[in-house]
């Protein structure tokens, strides 16, 4: 079931009992006042009529008459009440404590079913009621008879001589209780509109209320749905609005989270990657150098330059990996740098490849002035040997790659030129992009993976400085190092 729906019940419900509560009250009470009312107008009826029959009495003693005639005189005044009409009594009766003396019938009698005889009018005397009349007390007695009229009795006594006589009174409070059942009535008929509207107003409410929810819920569809960039709408500060920040706060950290993981996986990619693009150049030396060894009669001199240069090459290759490592997955930056000379770690590096270059027909030569950087060796060697190696790739056939370094103002630039194929004008922007290649199915052949300029781009921003290209097609692609001379 839904929350609103769930609403919408509990709003009901709560509307029902509080005004069938309230509705029981008002009638219970307005009955309850009537009712009063009513018995209050009989009792006091009763009490003039009970003085009017005291006073004949005692006129009556006063007069000597006999006991018969006493009664007669009784009988006559009650009659004559009879007679007169337009009181709120059904009927009197007179009696004795041993027996009925007379009984009346009231002008009121005439609007109930009940008949005019005196047997009929009698029956609907209660006899016990006289037994709790005290001397100066009424006794009252609430009824209802065998035709379903609700009856009021009343009974009081006074003396006649030595005698008690006891005077009942009977009422009827019929309209009282269907003024009531007419309450009831139209009390039935509002609880239905009431509660009709009151459920629809109750909806109406809870779909305004739940209406923030459901937004936030469509939300959450739509970031499970992968659209990580949706946010939920906040309105307000209630509940459901702190709710809403909740939640978008929680988004925030969930796309970052899920972006740091993107960029983790991203920079071990780019590892393996340039890890892998870095394995190439020592390998091929030290497999040059081991083939060498095996395969050639070399004096101790050449064995041991070489074997010095496979024991360097492996050294370093370790050393480049755990760097790399730092670099580009851990983001580190707290390298030790050295004061190093430009054209010493450019002869190192020429040195490196000049196997590999020679088996292309390609040559490299190499000006550099006496300028000193502060560089992290490996890492730059890397950049110059990446460099080199794309340098290599873009000549076709017979080349020659050109390292010039010069250092003026605080400031060492050092430009890489091969007579290569060159790089289109609208390629130069993204040739840094990672696994970004200029000709896709050259590379795959040659075992390139886009990583080497990102790399170098990396290392050259580790160092404080940039990396710029200029290039025309089908005559070469200069490289340019800006690095910032030893303080």
């Amino acid at each position: 079931m839904r929350f609103g729906t769930k609403m919408m019940i509990v709003f009901t419900v709560m509307l029902a009992i509080a005004f069938s509560i309230g509705g029981s009250a008002l009638i219970t009470t307005s009955t309850g006042n009537a009712l009063a009312q009513t018995q209050d107008a009989a009792a006091s009826s009763h009490r003039l009529i009970l003085y009017a029959l005291s006073a004949v009495s005692g006129a009556a003693h006063a007069g000597g008459g006999g006991q018969g005639a006493e009664y007669d005189e009784l009988v006559e005044a009650i009659s004559r009440l009879e007679a007169q009409g337009g009181h709120n009594w059904i009927s009197l009766r007179l009696s004795d404590d041993e027996g009925i003396i007379y009984v009346a019938r009231g002008s009121a009698a005439s609007g109930n079913n009940l008949s005019s005889n005196f047997e009929s009018i009698h029956g609907l005397f209660s006899r016990n009621l006289v037994r709790n009349v005290s001397s100066d007390q009424s006794a009252m007695l609430t009824f209802r008879s065998e035709d379903g009229i609700y009856l009021l009795q009343i009974a009081g006594q006074f003396d006649f001589g030595s005698r008690t006589l006891y005077l009942e009174s009977l009422y009827d409070l019929s309209h009282v209780f269907v003024g009531r059942q007419y309450q009831q009535a139209i009390y039935r008929q509002l609880f239905i509109v009431i509660i009709a509207l009151g459920a629809a107003l109750s909806w109406l409410l809870s779909f305004w209320m739940t209406s923030p929810l459901r937004k936030l819920s469509r939300v959450t569809r739509t970031i499970a749905s992968g659209d990580l960039s949706c946010r939920a709408a906040m309105s307000g500060r209630d509940e459901i609005g702190v709710l809403a920040a909740d939640f978008n706060n929680m988004t925030d950290r969930l796309e970052q989270n899920i972006n740091e993981m993107k960029d983790t996986m991203r920079r071990q990619e780019e590892f393996m990657g340039g890890f892998a693009h870095e394995l190439k150049t020592p390998l091929t030396s030290i497999i040059g150098y081991a083939d060498l060894l095996r395969g050639h009669e070399l004096s101790s001199t050449d064995k041991q330059e070489a074997a010095n240069y496979i024991f360097m090459e492996g050294r370093r290759l370790e050393v480049l990996s755990l760097k790399l490592l730092d670099l580009i997955v851990l983001k580190k930056r707290d390298f030790t740098f050295l004061p190093i000379s430009i054209a010493r770690i450019v002869d190192d590096a020429a040195r490196l490849v000049r196997p590999i270059l020679k088996k292309r027909n390609v040559r490299l030569t190499y000006d550099c002035d006496s300028g000193v950087c502060m560089i992290e060796p490996d890492l730059f060697m890397s950049l110059l040997l990446n460099l080199i190696d794309n340098a290599r790739k873009a000549i076709d056939g017979e080349g020659l790659i050109s390292i010039r370094s010069r250092t003026a103002g605080g400031v060492c630039e050092i430009r890489l030129t091969d007579d290569g194929r060159g790089i289109p004008e609208d390629e130069l922007n993204k040739i840094k992009d990672a696994f970004y290649r200029v000709d896709k199915s050259r590379s795959r052949v040659q075992g390139g993976v886009g990583l080497g300029l990102r790399l170098c781009d990396e290392i050259a921003a580790l160092h404080g400085g940039e990396i710029s290209f200029e290039s025309e097609l089908d005559k070469g692609t200069t490289v340019i190092i800006r690095l910032n001379e030893e303080s």
